[in-house]
């Protein structure tokens, strides 16, 4: 019998993501002085809705890798086109749980001119994410805790380090409901912490942490940095790695989880550092030439193409994005 694939285990939300377009600057019409009163209004003209969260956009982007990737979340009673589009897909649901009290995670997104970004969030079923645990998925050799549920992001943390599993923790736009307490749980069961910069600095605000402070705990310290590339951080080494190459810079959303996906793969095939930021800057390019977080389309052989391009040495290339789990 032939062996079962090892999967990666992608605990976060599904969200219905209602992107909009500010054709104007927000630091033009946000003045800091008056910034105790604030009371501004933002035309609009674009506005899609597009399918996201954090579990179906990392999924999305592994599978586009060519690794099995389970989605864990919850949803509610108005998932149905979702589901529809994840079928098409061929991603598994049998981990996305339907809370039918709830309504889906819904994301409202403005971004300006400048990729600024300001976003509200409804959580909806995403509080529910504890119902479902880890130890319900099979074959899993690697997971990413993504934002969520607050008790699920606790409770599937635990629940990866009880099984010896292997996780990467993406507080992302979670990390304001953790205190420093929290923060020194979940960096005491996790291999690796995945932040943007300014969620780096949040981090470090709260716990006081330096990167040596998290590199003695975890595997590595991975730090995205937008348009000047990411930092991989261990305890013996910093490796910088600057963006992939582009066609066009049309929309930031989803970029961070396509980003993570590259590291999933890359851990899940014991490939170095410095080439598993390669691929993740490789996944983050591609993601920024498309509108919405699951628009974009690449084969294998177009993303060893890609990451050649941007980095040189096609061999290594081939060989870093030809292995499948």
């Amino acid at each position: 019998m032939a062996d079962r694939p090892r999967k990666a285990l992608i605990c976060g939300s599904a969200a219905f993501d209602t992107l909009m377009v500010f054709e104007g600057r927000f630091r033009e019409h946000i003045l800091p002085e008056q910034i105790h009163i604030l009371n501004v209004a933002f035309l609009v003209p674009q506005l899609r809705r597009e399918f996201g969260g954090c579990a179906g956009n990392i999924a999305y982007n592994l599978r586009l890798l060519g690794d099995p990737a389970v989605p864990m979340a919850t949803v509610g009673r108005d998932f149905a086109p979702y589901r529809d589009w994840m079928e098409r897909l061929g991603l598994p649901l049998e981990h996305v749980r339907v809370i039918d009290s709830q309504l889906t995670a819904q994301a409202f997104i403005t971004t300006d001119l400048e990729d600024n970004q300001i976003t509200a969030f409804h959580p909806g079923a995403m509080q529910h994410a504890h119902v479902n645990a880890v130890a319900d998925a099979k074959n899993v050799v690697i997971g990413i805790v993504a934002p969520d549920g607050r008790q699920g992001m606790i409770e599937h943390a635990e629940q990866f380090a009880d099984l010896g599993i292997p996780f990467i923790f993406d507080p992302g736009q979670g990390l304001p409901m953790f205190d420093a307490a929290d923060l020194d749980g979940f960096i005491e069961q996790a291999n690796w912490v995945a932040v943007n910069d300014y969620e780096w600095q949040l981090l470090q605000q709260k716990t006081g942490w330096t990167v040596r402070d998290l590199t003695q705990r975890v595997d590595a310290l991975i730090v995205t940095r937008g348009h000047k590339g990411s930092i991989i951080h261990t305890l013996e080494h910093q490796f910088e790695i600057p963006c992939a190459k582009t066609s066009a810079v049309v929309d930031p959303t989803g970029c961070g989880d396509a980003y993570r996906a590259g590291l999933l793969h890359g851990l899940m095939h014991n490939l170095d550092y410095e080439t598993i930021g390669r691929i993740a800057s490789v996944m983050g390019a591609l993601k920024i030439e498309s509108r919405g977080t699951q628009n974009h389309r690449a084969t294998p052989e177009e993303l060893q193409r890609r990451l050649a391009e941007s980095f040189g040495d096609a061999a290594a290339a081939k060989a870093a994005l030809s292995a499948r789990t």
